[in-house]
């Protein structure tokens, strides 16, 4: 079973999406929550589920997209490091996904 490590930017992230989401719907921003928990929780059993994102060809992150939102994760030797989440509309920024790297060292 490997191990969850939310790091504080991508659960910052996550934050600010059900907040502006929240401002309109909060159920629906409670059930997004809910799902994306969910979803990331299911990577304890199976961590290499997700998906090599097209963007990070030849990288060693993976995704999940629980829509609305993109979770990008690291696994390595039985821990699961949650590196950033975003709105799935929005470009992917490699230097994001570094930057919230560097932050989980």
């Amino acid at each position: 079973m490997a191990q969850l490590i939310w790091t504080e930017s991508a659960l910052s992230d996550l934050n600010d999406i059900a907040e502006y989401i929240a401002l309109e719907n909060p159920t629906a921003a409670k059930a997004l929550v809910r799902r994306v928990f969910s979803n990331i929780q299911r990577l304890e059993e199976h961590p290499s589920s997700g998906k090599y994102p097209a963007q990070l060809e030849g990288k060693r992150y993976r995704e999940l997209v629980p829509g609305p939102c993109r979770i990008f994760y690291r696994y390595t030797q039985s821990k699961v490091v949650i590196l950033y989440a975003m709105r799935s509309e929005r470009q992917l920024r490699n230097f994001l996904i570094q930057e919230a790297e560097d932050g989980s060292s």
